[in-house]
């Protein structure tokens, strides 16, 4: 069906053939919420982000010159009164900086900031030019609640730091991996686990080209150490259960697998690997753990070898 070359605007049957011509050319889409829309915005090329890679390509383009910035804010010591040390995130700290230099990353180690200090870090990561990078990495080593997370100071939201980076706040970023990792509680509750018997085991047996948008939010991973509103687990020698099983992983598979496959691993090693050892607080004894993983990510990341990372 097409409009006709004239159409008498003043005739009803004509506009509401127009019209209804029109919704079958350009359907509606409408809000899943109560509010108004805005006005569509019109297309501006000043803010036109260049896209890293071909739009239906299935993986993302990790053959920049440089890999990118890995940012790891380590948090040991609080001015918060009831927040007390975190004995062992050094050795998570100095464990992460190896592996992710292994990966090519340029790291940056920031230690006990306040939350002032490292929003204007952040901002000011944000505002530089990665066109030559693969790929951001932030990571927090830190205590946390349900919804929050701590700075030195105070407790802040996630959003506070990734909100730098969506596509319209950092072109440079734009169809590039963004990846947040996650160390810290986001509650009190305990998972005491589930005993499960082998499939096989018996009673007797003992064994165990063209310009188009992208949402700005796209190409996001956070990867959090647990679940909402659960504790997650450090050992004050060794370091967090999720920072262990992370760096293992990415020390051994880091180049072969991608990196969704990567965090299946990570999630299967702390939930079978690892169990609490608080036998003078039996509450807290022999209590389980899994990583919760939100990606928003639109292709495969793989980490391959690069020669020019420095």
């Amino acid at each position: 069906m097409s409009i006709p070359d004239v159409v008498d605007v003043s005739s009803d049957m004509n506009e509401e053939f127009v019209n209804f011509n029109n919704r079958i050319q350009h359907p509606v889409d409408n809000l899943d919420a109560l509010g108004t829309r805005k006005a569509h915005e019109p297309f501006d090329p000043r803010i036109c982000a260049r896209m890293p890679v071909d739009r239906y390509a299935s993986e993302y383009n990790m053959n920049h010159k440089h890999r990118g910035l890995a940012l790891i804010f380590n948090h040991e010591n609080f001015d918060v009164p009831q927040l007390k040390m975190r004995a062992g995130t050094n050795v998570d700290c100095e464990n992460l900086t190896a592996t992710l230099k292994g990966l090519d990353f340029q790291v940056h180690v920031y230690k006990d900031l306040k939350l002032r200090e490292l929003q204007k870090e952040v901002e000011r990561v944000s505002q530089m030019d990665h066109s030559d990078s693969d790929c951001i990495l932030i990571t927090i080593l830190s205590h946390g609640e349900l919804g929050y997370l701590y700075a030195r100071d105070c407790q802040y939201k996630l959003d506070v730091v990734w909100s730098f980076f969506t596509a319209n706040h950092c072109p440079s970023l734009a169809g590039k991996p963004k990846l947040f990792f996650i160390q810290a509680c986001q509650g009190d509750q305990l998972d005491g686990g589930m005993l499960l018997a082998p499939k096989d085991r018996t009673e007797t047996d003992s064994s165990s080209s063209m310009t188009f948008k992208i949402p700005t939010h796209a190409d996001f991973l956070i990867a959090y150490s647990t679940i909402p509103g659960f504790y997650s687990w450090r050992n004050t020698q060794k370091g967090s259960w999720f920072m262990q099983s992370l760096c293992h992983e990415l020390n051994q598979h880091g180049r072969k697998y991608d990196i969704l496959t990567l965090l299946t691993f990570v999630a299967q090693r702390v939930a079978y690997d690892f169990e609490s050892n608080t036998p003078d607080i039996p509450m807290m004894h022999q209590q389980k753990q899994i990583p919760c993983i939100t990606t928003m990510l639109t292709r495969l990341l793989q980490f391959g070898e690069k020669q020019n990372s420095k």
